[in-house]
């Protein structure tokens, strides 16, 4: 709104827009309450809170848009990933749908890496080894950009205190949540579900278009989500 016409012409300085001035266009611009309690139940169903989108349902009176009790078993996939047991994982996913692992290749390959960075975790060498040279090449027959992820997880076992080794951030919780967001992601795509919370996506358009907005005007940004802080531009004065 304020950045557009002729402002992007050659030579001309870019315009300046003051707190004040932004702040007050925030407030002329209206968000519904349905339309925020919709974000809310969507990310808790997409996050997978169930008893939370159920108070909030209750509460609210905002619709969940879809059976809550389908969440349960995705969390459950994803619980079996956090703790390590990627079997228990594989067979959830294939009684919630045969086809979904079959069908999708890159994450059937990182799930039986995970289970292979899984032995090496339980320092279980001979079982790593057997599994890696069975089970592994050939996923990388078929798809060589696993080879090089494969070598990374091998090169685990040329270190002692592997946690504290270059590669130990396989060794990470956030290496499970990496492989478990993944895999929910695949699970809510195959349900035709958004694959992630819309809350999301538009904190990432804000983004986005913030720094569209930067090559023409200086205004105040949002730096900071958690506090809603606006950085970048002073006052009116006085």
């Amino acid at each position: 709104i304020f950045c557009s016409g002729n402002l992007s012409m050659a030579g001309r300085a870019n315009k300046v827009i003051s707190k004040d001035m932004w702040e007050h266009s925030l407030r002329e611009c209206r968000v519904g309450k349905e339309d925020m309690n919709a974000l809310i139940m969507n990310y808790l169903v997409v996050e997978g809170y169930k008893e939370a989108a159920e108070h909030f349902a209750s509460e609210s009176g905002t619709p969940a848009a879809v059976n809550l009790e389908s969440i349960e078993d995705r969390m459950a996939v994803r619980n079996s990933l956090q703790r390590g047991d990627v079997q228990d994982a594989v067979e959830r996913v294939n009684d919630l749908d045969p086809l979904l692992l079959e069908t999708n290749p890159v994450i059937f390959f990182h799930l039986q890496q995970q289970r292979l960075i899984e032995l090496i975790r339980e320092n279980k060498i001979k079982e790593a080894l057997e599994f890696a040279q069975e089970e592994l090449p050939p996923l990388c027959e078929d798809n060589p950009e696993f080879l090089e992820e494969l070598e990374r997880t091998m090169v685990l076992l040329a270190f002692g205190d592997k946690a504290n080794s270059p590669l130990g951030d396989l060794l990470n919780s956030s290496q499970r949540q990496k492989v478990a967001s993944e895999l929910n992601e695949a699970i809510l795509m195959s349900q035709n579900k958004d694959k992630e919370p819309r809350l999301r996506t538009l904190l990432k358009t804000m983004f986005w278009a913030q720094q569209q907005l930067e090559r023409k005007c200086t205004f105040p940004a949002v730096t900071d989500v958690c506090a809603g802080i606006l950085e970048g531009a002073q006052t009116d004065q006085k």
